[in-house]
């Protein structure tokens, strides 16, 4: 069976039909991120030529949805699709829809209003997204890489350095990652803006 290897620290565990949604025999996590690596850097090639790829057009469930197709979709047939079940993180997947709607109307105004500087919108959607945990996997890596494109693209500043890291499960830095979200789910924001600005 594949991925027999214990998952990250912090990382929600796949379940046996997600599993099954691997397009190639994986023996262990390790081989699975050079996978979706791999997978991710063609998915940002896109991303960053795309037309679709502007405010406020990328700040909806469609663009997320293709978003994470594009990034993971060469390795899972389940890519792009939102989850079927609920998870040790995030809301019930039956409230997925309904949180992404009240995400992008908060995203919108905080564009249209001048909220929050670009690299704090960028780290505040990137928690949001994180929060409602919108796929089986790859909900991290995606939500940092939507922060990246709304800066690059929809206000023309450098992506962030998510604190220097990888963030992967060998990353040194995982832990303080999941720290600070986990602060920013209670209201604290502070330390995340920190840890995603810091290199």
């Amino acid at each position: 069976m594949a991925l027999t290897d214990p998952h990250a620290p912090g990382a929600t565990p796949l379940r046996p039909e997600e599993i099954r949604g691997l397009k190639h025999s994986v023996p262990n996590h390790g081989e699975l991120n050079e996978l979706e690596a791999a997978n991710i850097v063609q998915g940002q090639e896109w991303a960053l030529k795309a037309r679709r790829t502007k405010l406020p057009d990328m700040l909806s469930d469609e663009y997320v949805c293709l978003l994470h197709k594009k990034l993971y979709g060469d390795v899972w047939k389940w890519a792009g699709k939102h989850r079927q079940h609920d998870t040790n993180i995030g809301v019930t997947y039956a409230m997925i829809s309904r949180e992404l709607r009240q995400l992008f109307d908060d995203a919108v105004y905080w564009h249209e209003h001048g909220t929050y500087p670009p690299d704090e919108f960028a780290i505040r959607l990137h928690h949001r997204l994180v929060k409602v945990h919108v796929f089986p996997n790859g909900n991290g890596r995606h939500a940092r890489m939507l922060g990246d494109l709304l800066l690059l693209r929809g206000y023309k500043r450098d992506r962030r350095a998510w604190g220097g890291g990888a963030l992967g499960s060998h990353d040194p830095k995982r832990g303080g990652y999941i720290a600070a979200l986990q602060l920013a789910d209670q209201g604290d924001y502070g330390p995340l803006l920190e840890f995603c600005r810091s290199s």
